[in-house]
């Protein structure tokens, strides 16, 4: 019992100093505010291209992009390789948030929009396209280092 009141008596200075000074850890290092970057939306529109340029992302950072439908026709995009080297954490349409296990494709048959966060993980390269385009506007090409 005396060894149980000195052990407490000694770590009593620490608590407090501990405790003066505030948190020291802030959100995970993945996850953190330092650790995010915006990538430049996607645009599915008939006969438009899909985006400005290649992707070229690093593993370990995470990434937040839109998709922007304009609904001039039904279109999906498919990418099902970088969506498996991928960690999604959430699909953002209308404010509603999807936490998916996996995701192989997304499509729109009328405007809109979606956000999706993921942080890249399996490095390699990858692609996300419009299905059954054979031009290379219809497709984006995407490295993880």
């Amino acid at each position: 019992m005396k060894a149980l009141m000195i052990l407490a008596a000694c770590a009593l200075p620490f608590a407090a100093l501990a405790e003066s000074e505030g948190p020291k850890f802030g959100m995970a290092g993945l996850l953190s505010a330092k650790n995010k970057q915006d990538l430049p939306p996607i645009t599915l529109s008939a006969g438009m291209p899909l985006a400005d340029g290649p992707w070229v992302l690093q593993s370990g950072t995470y990434y937040e992009f839109e998709i922007q439908g304009d609904g001039s026709q039904e279109l999906a995009l498919i990418g099902p390789e970088f969506f498996r080297a991928i960690w999604i954490d959430e699909i953002v349409v209308e404010g509603l948030e999807i936490r998916p296990l996996g995701l192989d494709s997304v499509e729109f048959d009328e405007a809109g929009e979606m956000e999706i966060g993921f942080i890249a993980i399996k490095p390699g390269r990858y692609y996300l396209k419009v299905p059954g385009s054979t031009g290379d506007t219809q497709r984006l090409e995407i490295t993880i280092q």
